[in-house]
């Protein structure tokens, strides 16, 4: 019993060190600002995520997993590689599972 517990506790810890306000590792879940984006990616497992990068074009580039890469070149979007459009100031960006929906006119909460 006294094996299983301590088992369950170090399981609940090393959970937690991969969870803060931007990256729970329990919930798969991952968001960053870019840029005025708030781009959330889910089914992505990782304890530590890269920061969102600004190029020196002004392009911004996120790749919080490996199937997930979002880029934002001016106004318009591409995730893995494929276009979505125009983006508007505080658009929020949703990638779950491989499906991108943009949240118009609010950064996705």
């Amino acid at each position: 019993m006294t094996r299983i517990f301590v088992r369950v506790a170090a399981f609940a810890l090393l959970a937690c060190a991969g969870c803060n306000e931007n990256n729970n590792l329990l919930l798969g879940r991952v968001q960053a600002d870019v840029g005025s984006h708030r781009v959330v990616v889910t089914d992505c497992y990782r304890t530590k995520v890269p920061a969102p990068e600004r190029m020196q074009n002004g392009d911004f580039h996120y790749m919080p997993c490996r199937d997930a890469e979002v880029w934002i070149r001016g106004d318009q979007l591409t995730v893995n590689g494929r276009p979505y459009g125009h983006l508007e100031p505080r658009d929020g960006i949703l990638v779950d599972h491989g499906v991108v929906s943009i949240n118009r006119g609010t950064k996705q909460e």
